[in-house]
């Protein structure tokens, strides 16, 4: 009895099958109550794994293969699927609720390693208060993020290490093309583009119009999501007429964020579980104020204060996965060169 009950009380190797383990980016974030409820409804504690931003995490997701650090992996985005899944880092799962994301959205739609649970539209976001008081029209489009006026005001994120870092790359690509890109990152450059590691350091601590900042920001351009002014907005009263950041909707490129069922997992079972759970209503209501993008799913409810301080982005800049796929390594190492060598 003692040794059956030994057996039964672990997954793989040991691995204890009453935890699941969630591998995913820093700025992964769910509300208590919907995480109490997976952990009530599904017998399971789930443990969150951040790894960096979504770049270093799917990078180390790779290095792990074989012998992964959890279940599921949360993060994966359009930018960087074709490369994980050339890996074959992922299980094939098919989730329940799938039926109510967009064909659009379902990228690995045959075969079903992964699950889209969010997209946003990475854009330039801009500080409204620092161009009202310094007199200049805040930006609207690639073109003018290298004009004289905008000159040191930009934050980007490392296209190597981040994903909308990379987003905002592939943005350039789309908007002047394989053979004009490279060009206008000189005069990006040159117009004095700040690049960090990831998203957190670019929003929270280079960008001025982040309340999370403190005054200490001193960027009022950062390359963020159209759906982020809400975050600036949430809990403020009385509520303002607008957000106290905008968006720069000429830069935008969509962005599409997977999880997966990550192969060789613990607990695979926790793991398919726990899936379900990511495309559930109640996970899929609570992404927009928790992290600030779209539910993946067509049925579900987006907050009011989403909708009224967002910007919805009607033609964002776009590349085919295909593309992605067959550039992707050429283009970073490209920028690499160009902007920090």
């Amino acid at each position: 009895m003692t040794a059956l009950a030994a057996c039964g009380s672990g997954g793989k190797d040991g691995a204890d099958a009453k935890t699941v383990t969630l591998v995913t980016h820093d700025s992964f974030s769910v509300s208590k109550s919907v995480r109490a409820a997976f952990e009530k409804e599904s017998g399971y504690k789930l443990k969150v794994l951040p790894g960096g931003d979504a770049g270093k995490a799917v990078n180390q997701a790779i290095l792990s293969k074989g012998n992964p650090q959890g279940d599921v992996f949360f993060g994966i985005d359009n930018t960087l699927l074709s490369r994980g899944l050339k890996e074959g880092i992922f299980s094939p799962y098919r989730a329940k609720g799938l039926d109510n994301v967009p064909a659009a959205l379902q990228l690995d739609k045959g075969e079903h390693r992964v699950t889209p649970l969010d997209y946003g539209d990475t854009c330039v976001n801009y500080d409204r208060a620092y161009f009202a008081k310094h007199k200049i029209a805040p930006p609207k489009t690639f073109d003018d993020l290298v004009k004289p006026a905008y000159k040191n005001l930009l934050v980007t994120e490392n296209s190597a290490t981040s994903s909308p870092g990379l987003a905002f790359q592939l943005g350039t690509v789309a908007k002047y093309g394989a053979e004009g890109w490279q060009s206008y990152w000189k005069k990006l450059k040159a117009n004095g583009v700040e690049v960090v590691d990831g998203w957190e350091q670019a929003y929270y601590e280079r960008f001025s119009g982040s309340a999370a900042a403190k005054g200490k920001g001193d960027k009022p351009l950062v390359v963020s999501y159209a759906s982020s002014p809400p975050s600036e907005v949430l809990g403020k009263k009385p509520a303002p007429k607008e957000a106290p950041t905008g968006i720069a909707t000429g830069t935008c490129f969509r962005q599409i964020e997977f999880g997966g069922l990550l192969k060789d997992a613990p607990n695979e079972k926790g793991g398919k579980a726990l899936l379900d759970f990511l495309l559930s209503k109640k996970f899929q209501e609570d992404v927009p104020l928790q992290m600030y993008v779209n539910p993946a799913r067509k049925d579900a409810k987006v907050p009011a204060l989403f909708t009224k301080y967002g910007t919805t982005i009607d033609k964002p800049e776009t590349l085919a996965p295909e593309t992605i796929t067959k550039n992707r390594e050429q283009w970073i190492k490209q920028w690499f060169s160009l902007v920090l060598k």
